[in-house]
């Protein structure tokens, strides 16, 4: 090997070391893969082990709609029915906006909140118009992603989680909150046996390559990755995740999830002069605060932000 090559696979070996360091204690277990844009280089941590994705499958969900816009199937301005009996129980501001029957949005109009809000009732309906879940595979598994995988609506996620006894519509919430005051401040809480069960999970390295096939086009018309993009840039959700260190102004394309012990954050990070970095981070199984789990995903971007931005002044 070169004497770069050294270097660099030194300075690697010594970020992965930082990133544990600085993430220790603040939750459970943590898993991170980084890579900045056009390196071919990626730094990870627990890099293949399976993580509960919670609402980062978002992403795999808008990409499989703009795949299906892209060829012709659907368009971005189509209006889309969506009933008051399937609104998903949360503070999604479709659910919490519209009381009375009559709601029809546009394609666009429903990832936007899907993504900047993590409106659950957006993705379901989103999710319902792609196709299902089996659409979303398949769409991975033809750009050759493999370690991801999208198996549920966040009506069934949610019922799985708290043991619903029907999906996570209003009326079932509302039933089951009424019978089971605490069900509400058992949110933070981590469960186990959810984390186990394989459906709805994914790699670290699984998501990054997502990100980086998202950028690349290799998936996306030029219109739709924009698109795509834009939106993660609107985010508006987990202000204290990748964000939350970094220097004020930063640019940040990203989608946050959340759901009992896990708290995630994935997404495009822009250096100072230009260049980009996509970055996933994952926790579970956290008895932390969600302050806590917050500072471990802030902590871990910022450090590879001094990296990134760091190494360009050594070259």
């Amino acid at each position: 090997k070169s004497n770069k090559e050294t270097k660099s696979v030194l300075a690697e070996k010594n970020i992965s070391q930082k990133i544990e360091k600085v993430s220790q204690g603040l939750a459970g277990s943590i898993g991170v893969a980084a890579q900045e844009i056009g390196s071919g280089v990626n730094i990870t941590i627990n890099g293949d082990e399976s993580f509960v994705m919670a609402s980062t499958y978002k992403v795999a969900i808008a990409v499989a709609l703009l795949d299906r816009v892209d060829k012709g199937e659907l368009q971005l301005t189509d209006l889309i029915n969506v009933p008051l009996e399937t609104m998903v129980v949360g503070p999604n501001p479709i659910t919490m906006n519209f009381v009375h029957p009559g709601v029809k949005l546009s394609i666009a109009n429903l990832i936007e909140p899907m993504i900047t809000e993590s409106d659950n009732t957006a993705t379901d309906v989103c999710l319902k118009v792609v196709g299902g879940p089996e659409v979303v595979n398949k769409m991975l598994r033809s750009i050759g992603i493999k370690d991801l995988r999208v198996d549920r609506s966040t009506a069934e996620i949610l019922r799985d989680f708290y043991g619903l006894t029907d999906k996570a519509y209003v009326s079932v919430a509302a039933a089951a909150y009424a019978k089971d005051p605490t069900l509400a401040a058992r949110q933070s809480d981590r469960n186990l046996d959810f984390e186990k069960d394989p459906r709805d999970h994914s790699t670290p390295k699984a998501m990054l390559e997502l990100l980086l096939t998202i950028d690349s086009g290799k998936v996306l018309s030029k219109k739709s990755r924009e698109f795509l993009l834009a939106t993660m840039s609107r985010t508006r959700t987990g202000a204290g995740r990748l964000k939350g260190l970094l220097p004020k102004g930063t640019p940040v394309a990203h989608k946050t999830g959340t759901v009992g012990g896990v708290a995630n954050d994935v997404g495009f990070v822009t250096l100072p002069d230009g260049r980009r970095f996509a970055i996933v981070v994952f926790t579970k199984s956290s008895t932390t605060s969600d302050a806590d789990r917050d500072r471990a995903i802030a902590e871990v971007t910022r450090t590879l932000y001094d990296f990134y931005y760091l190494s360009a002044q050594d070259k």
